[in-house]
């Protein structure tokens, strides 16, 4: 979508055209700066996956001119299979990503020092997914049956250490769901706000056991930055923040409209979808500590959890304090 992937260009062209007829054509000083329009700062913001309904709050910030109210010039770049959020900014190239909580601490073992500034959702959509009336209301009633699944996922890491599951069938997750479909006893990572949906088009019921009910519930889609980033750029930092907020609160108010705009940058997700996402979605994102706190909030408790749980699987070489990795100094008071 040209005016959400090329807003700087858009806004350049735009500034051209007026110093044109104020000045009489004469060049501006200073274009080759970074700096667009009145002096907003440009910097770039990279997806955790393609657009969707789970960057509503993006979105809406740049449809409304929230970014722009708050000086900041924002080019979107979105994510996949093939791009890392956590490399991107972690080199330099982008300013801003978006994550899951464990990937944020999984990266600091790695010696990347990000640190998060608040989390479009409370709690995880992952889930397990199985046909429709089959008996599973347990996860250790997955044994005998085969489970697609990601290979090193930490969640499932977390189950298969904390569960016996010795019975199940492992399988990679290919994003497919061509041999879920044709075995009705089969077990397929999903996420409540989307896999459930897709199948019942496709005339598939299904049925679904949240991930988090095992204890193990990072935050998901959250917004970060490198250390020395946020250090040294406190005020495009805290503008970048309340931009992010203002746009989640105002994509509560009004998610269709703007999901209009997402499937314009991401026209391979139809309305339907992102308007099921969105609903599905809603009590993740505004509901649990948010509902009291605000969009946004983060616990200590929560990080240093999921800091320990991982260092007990053995996907951390040693453990840290939570409040290296996270802060909520830049979200609004509640």
């Amino acid at each position: 979508m040209k005016k959400v992937f090329n807003v700087k260009l858009f806004v350049m062209a735009v500034l051209a055209l007026f110093l044109l007829a104020a000045c009489g054509g004469q060049e501006s000083a200073g274009e080759s700066s970074g700096e667009g329009s009145a002096g907003a700062e440009s910097v770039k913001l990279v997806l955790n996956w393609f657009p969707k309904s789970q960057h509503g709050g993006v979105f809406a910030a740049l449809e409304q001119g929230i970014f722009t109210e708050n000086s900041l010039e924002v080019e979107v770049e979105a994510g996949g299979p093939q791009v890392s959020s956590i490399q991107i900014v972690a080199s330099g190239n982008a300013q801003f990503g978006l994550a899951h909580a464990d990937q944020i601490v999984i990266a600091r073992n790695e010696g990347i020092e990000l640190v998060t500034l608040a989390t479009a959702m409370q709690n995880s959509p992952a889930a397990l997914m199985f046909h429709e009336g089959e008996a599973i209301s347990e996860f250790e009633d997955m044994n005998g049956r085969t489970a697609y699944i990601q290979p090193g996922i930490p969640y499932w890491d977390f189950l298969t250490s904390k569960y016996d599951l010795s019975g199940v069938t492992e399988m990679g997750y290919t994003g497919q769901h061509v041999n879920f479909i044709e075995d009705p006893q089969s077990v397929s990572q999903a996420f409540v706000t989307s896999e459930p949906f897709f199948l019942d088009k496709e005339g598939v019921k299904t049925e679904t056991i949240l991930v988090s009910e095992s204890g193990f519930d990072p935050y998901n889609v959250v917004l970060f930055a490198t250390k020395d980033f946020i250090e040294n750029n406190e005020e495009t930092v805290q503008n970048f923040v309340t931009s992010f907020v203002d746009g989640w609160n105002y994509y509560k108010d009004a998610p269709y409209e703007i999901n209009e705009a997402i499937h314009e940058a991401n026209p391979d997700l139809a309305l339907e979808d992102l308007e099921f996402e969105t609903d599905a979605q809603a009590e993740f994102v505004y509901g649990g500590d948010a509902e009291e706190h605000g969009f946004g909030y983060m616990s200590e408790e929560r990080w240093q959890l999921l800091i320990d749980q991982l260092h007990e699987l053995g996907l951390l070489e040693e453990t840290f304090e939570a409040n290296d990795i996270f802060t909520t100094e830049f979200l609004p008071s509640h």
